[in-house]
């Protein structure tokens, strides 16, 4: 080598500079080459850039992964230590996932060849300790879930590097303090199973949290300030703590969408104290010695989407009663039904609160026994305007004791099954089980395209054509509207009749057209569609719809009958006056032939003819045929008639 010259050798080229851009150059250069094929033995690598491991059985990092490999999974394979070494070559490796394994510890710097790593699982194994490093060189790391281990201590510094950070997954360790948590788009922390009870705002310092969760980490109070802070907080989770009241500063978070305060032991809750938190969707207040809920709560809450009041001892009184018909008409999802049961009265203890009925709940009735003498006394009178179908008030008894009047919301009728299940008829706009969803008018559509009116007028099903004892259905938008419907249950009965049994036939889509026979006329029906196999009640579409008097069917859908009514005996009558006379001219023939030209016959004809026929003869005129039916000639030679018989035909000379 000459002096005063600096040569680099190849393999110091490759490893000061190359090597980083090692994966690139193969990605750029061999995108179909023998790397793509590259997989570890006991794995699969479908897609190319995805390899999984799973239930390997061993306790090392597999070797061969492609450095194409953006997404590797190893969970529960039985590792249990890592290296630096396990992942050289897998620069361009965004998912690690080593959930589920038998790790202890983290290794400084492990991982810092995986600079391009977004989401790393470390959860469910047994790592004690995190150290300052063992994140290093993880700077576009942004879900971290180290949850499920044994870690009891987490250094100061150990998130420093961690900018993009927006999960962070702590729960179910073993952690008394945690370090300062100052992330700035963080998102999500969860902290719970720890036990952390005096946690302040200068512990966590995130002003964009949406999320967090503090369940079971031993708080006796909520610091004020902590909360205050989280300007951008949507969902706190407090449960299974010691708080003895109700947190005063929750009364001013206002942005909260999910609260959880379950199985606290601050006694019966105060439900005014949540009157602030109407943007809630989720809540959850299990298990806080609840003994009845006001009425007033159903207005807290316009955007309540599901609600957990499970394991508390309700008094399923009539002050109550409004519970289960809020919740269906707010479209409200209970969770945790089967353990959330009545406690008191006796009769009842022990039912799911949501399944009662309104009479369940002992109610005075105040309103049906006034409704009944006027009902049997003046059966004639007309019904009330709020009742729509002129048969729901002809069984008064049923109503009082099936179907109370408020079972169906917003003036639904209430019909009641032949099973006992209860159907309700829904004004236009509302739809549901018991007419509780308002179908909210579409603004007014422009008169150049008509079809949002036909989207808000036209309904799911329609009736056309009626005839005294059949309706078309028209279920076309039905199944459009609900294109992987395969068949539906169509429940039709009729309201006009003291018989109101319903009558079930099931459809398939293929019958998107379908006439309803063997109904009585001049009757409404009431016809309901719901998708086959779905539980009784769901997205179910109902109508009704009306027969033809029977009286005069004929005349308003089908006129022209009643000329063919009048053209079929006259056409009979006529023809049978062809057959007379043929019969008669053939009897005629056979007798004259009989006679051998004698003229003595049955067939005379009648004086007036006869004077006629001399009158011409005198005339020196031709006898004129009088107008009748024109007979067919015979085929032997008879083909002019006798002037004393014109029905009789005169023998030939040859004869």
């Amino acid at each position: 080598m000459p002096a005063g010259k600096c040569v680099i050798s190849e393999p110091a080229l490759i490893n000061g500079f190359l090597t980083p851009l090692m994966p690139v150059l193969l990605v750029l250069l061999h995108p179909d080459s023998s790397f793509s094929n590259t997989c570890p033995k006991d794995c699969t690598c479908s897609p190319v850039d995805s390899t999984m491991c799973y239930l390997r059985r061993s306790s090392s990092i597999p070797t061969g992964v492609s450095p194409l490999t953006k997404n590797l999974y190893l969970f529960s394979n039985g590792i249990e230590s890592l290296n630096t070494d396990d992942f050289r070559g897998m620069e361009i490796l965004e998912m690690l996932d080593l959930s589920q394994n038998k790790l202890t510890e983290l290794p400084d710097s492990v991982f810092e060849p995986l600079f391009s790593l977004k989401n790393l699982d470390l959860s469910s194994n047994q790592i004690s300790y995190i150290s300052e490093k063992s994140f290093q060189g993880l700077v576009l790391l942004e879900r971290l879930y180290i949850y499920s281990n044994h870690i009891k201590a987490i250094h100061p510094a150990a998130f420093n590097s961690m900018e993009h950070l927006l999960e962070l997954k702590l729960q179910g360790n073993m952690l008394t303090s945690i370090p300062t948590l100052a992330m700035p788009r963080l998102l999500l922390l969860d902290l719970r199973f720890n036990h952390l009870p005096t946690l302040g705002p200068s512990d966590i310092q995130m002003p964009n949290l949406e999320s967090l969760k503090l369940g079971g980490v031993g708080l006796t109070k909520l610091d004020a300030e902590l909360i205050s802070n989280l300007k951008n907080l949507h969902e706190l989770d407090l449960s299974g703590n010691q708080l003895e009241t109700f947190p005063p500063v929750l009364k001013e978070t206002h942005a909260l969408i999910h609260l959880n305060l379950a199985n606290n032991p601050m006694g019966p809750l105060n439900i005014q104290d949540l009157q602030n938190l109407s943007e809630l969707q989720e809540l959850d207040i299990s298990t806080l010695s609840l003994q009845s809920l006001p009425e007033e709560f159903s207005q807290y809450f316009p955007h309540l989407r599901k609600l957990t009041i499970a394991e508390n001892p309700f008094n399923c009184l009539c002050t109550l009663a409004w519970f289960p018909r809020w919740l269906r008409a707010q479209g409200v999802m209970l969770e945790k039904t089967e353990e959330t049961r009545c406690h008191f009265p006796p009769i009842i203890g022990g039912k799911v609160l949501e399944r009662l009925d309104h009479r369940d709940f002992g109610c005075p009735t105040t309103t049906t026994p006034s409704e009944k003498p006027e009902v049997k006394d003046n059966d004639d009178t007309p019904l009330p305007p709020i009742i729509p179908s002129p048969g729901t008030k002809e069984e008064p008894e049923e109503e009082t004791h099936f179907c109370p009047s408020d079972t169906c919301l917003n003036g639904g009728t209430c019909l009641l099954g032949g099973t006992g299940q209860v159907e309700c008829m829904c004004p236009r706009g509302f739809t549901g089980s018991y007419c509780e969803i308002y179908n909210k008018p579409a603004p007014p559509p422009e008169r150049v395209d008509p079809q949002p009116t036909v989207t808000v007028d036209t309904p799911d099903i329609s009736s056309h054509h009626a005839t005294p004892t059949s309706i078309l259905l028209d279920l076309h938008r039905y199944f459009e509207l609900r294109p992987k419907t395969r068949a539906i249950r169509l429940t039709y009965r009729n309201l006009s009749g003291p018989d109101r049994r319903p009558m079930q036939l099931n459809l398939p889509a293929s019958h998107p057209e379908y006439v309803l026979r063997g109904l009585k006329p001049n009757s409404t029906y009431a016809v309901c569609a719901s998708p086959l196999g779905a539980p009784t009640g769901t997205d179910k579409v109902c109508i009704e719809a009306q027969t033809t008097p029977e009286n005069n069917f004929y005349k308003q859908t089908y006129p022209e009958k009643e000329l063919t009514t009048m053209i079929i005996p006259a056409i009979a009558i006529l023809l049978l006056l062809v057959l007379v006379a043929i019969a008669v001219g053939v009897m005629c023939y056979l007798r004259k032939k009989r006679a051998k030209g004698h003229l003595e016959l049955e067939c005379e004809p009648s004086q007036l003819e006869l004077d006629g026929v001399k009158t011409s003869v005198d005339n020196g005129a031709l006898p004129q045929k009088q107008p009748q039916i024109m007979i067919p000639e015979p085929t032997s030679g008879y083909h002019q008639p006798s002037p004393h018989c014109p029905l009789c035909p005169h023998a030939s000379e040859e004869d």
